[in-house]
């Protein structure tokens, strides 16, 4: 062995390795023994750099192993919106609100305030969206998506409100409110037609039909549901609420307007001033089958045959009159042109003006 290989053996055996991580002091001892054979085979690590590259790579392997175990745990959780407590004096209700304020009392309300007060608070969270603009001073903050029942009774009782939070534009909102309600507390026919109205007239679907397809709903029920949101509100004002409404309902209801509207608003102005007082088919078969006039409110008119209106010996129109007294005069098609509908329109008012009566 020459002078420089006793130089070096002389350096190692300074060297203590027993501090390295996973190295005991007999092995440390043995990665630096200079009276083995130079052919004999020595532990690993051999050198001071072999230890080190050995811990690498084992720790290499340890951040490995935990990273893909962290992977696996954060890929069960993707798409998971977190939730927080929130101010409910922070929260506005939505302008697509579908929960009438009838909603907010009776036994299943007073039911779901109790089961919030016992909890501390609601275990299944609402939803919000942040309001555009709104800044952290402001008040409201935040707009409700679903859970109007829940925000409420939190209020009530003076309780934060667990939410999500989730930037959402309209139509989303507007889906999204409407299935989860929907799946949760079934709506009145009259609230969900109040909704979708709404929703076509604010422009958010561009059809009936592109609607219920974003909503999920039957195209004839959701125009059901329109029907009973377009009566008039005396009609709507006759039953004790209008979540009595009923889908199927609907058609005899809108048929009864558009064949005679005031006297169905008679009929409605009557019942109302009975509210509370008849079962709500009973309104409904009374708003759409008067009973045989007595007087008073509902007038006969005994029956009168079809006055013809004619021109150069031929008929041109009908004037009739319905057995409550309802005058309605049908032109064949045709007979007016775009002009002389406005004309018609003018000589009527001139008519009533000079304080004639039919």
């Amino acid at each position: 062995m020459n002078a420089m290989s006793n130089k070096l053996i002389s350096k190692a055996a300074k060297l203590d390795f027993s501090k390295l991580p996973g190295m005991t002091p007999v092995a440390a001892a043995s990665a630096l023994s200079t009276d083995s054979p130079a052919s004999a085979v020595l532990p690993v690590p051999k050198t001071a750099p072999g230890a080190l590259m050995a811990f690498a790579n084992d720790a290499r392997s340890s951040l490995l192993k935990e990273n893909e175990s962290l992977r696996a745990e954060l890929a069960q959780w993707e798409g998971v919106k977190p939730t927080r407590w929130l101010d409910p004096t922070l929260i506005a209700r939505s302008r697509y609100a579908n929960r009438h304020e009838l909603n907010f009392s009776g036994e299943a309300y007073a039911q779901l305030k109790d089961e919030i007060r016992h909890a501390g608070g609601n275990v299944q969270p609402i939803k919000v969206r942040p309001l555009p603009g709104a800044t952290d001073t402001d008040s409201p903050r935040y707009e409700v998506v679903f859970g109007h029942r829940r925000l409420q009774a939190c209020r009530e009782l003076g309780l934060p409100v667990l939410a999500v939070v989730d930037a959402l534009d309209d139509q989303a909102l507007f889906v999204e409110m409407d299935r989860e309600n929907r799946s949760r507390k079934d709506l009145s026919a009259w609230e969900q037609g109040r909704m979708y109205q709404r929703a076509l007239d604010d422009g958010l679907f561009p059809s009936n039909r592109k609607l219920a397809e974003a909503v999920g709903v039957d195209v004839g029920n959701l125009g059901k549901a329109l029907m009973l949101a377009r009566l008039p509100q005396e009609v709507v004002e006759a039953f004790a609420s209008p979540l009595d409404l009923q889908f199927r309902w609907a058609k005899a209801l809108n048929d009864a307007a558009g064949a005679d509207t005031p006297g169905l608003v008679a009929r409605a102005r009557e019942l109302a001033s009975r509210k509370g007082q008849l079962p709500a088919k009973a309104v409904f078969e009374q708003l759409v089958q008067p009973p045989a006039p007595t007087g008073g409110l509902y007038r006969t008119t005994p029956p009168v045959a079809p006055v013809s209106i004619q021109r150069q010996g031929r008929p041109v129109a009908q004037v009739r009159m319905s057995e409550q007294g309802a005058v309605s005069v049908a032109f064949e098609p045709g007979a007016l042109s775009v002009e002389q509908l406005s004309a018609l329109a003018r000589h009527i008012e001139a008519f009533w003006s000079a304080g004639s009566a039919l």
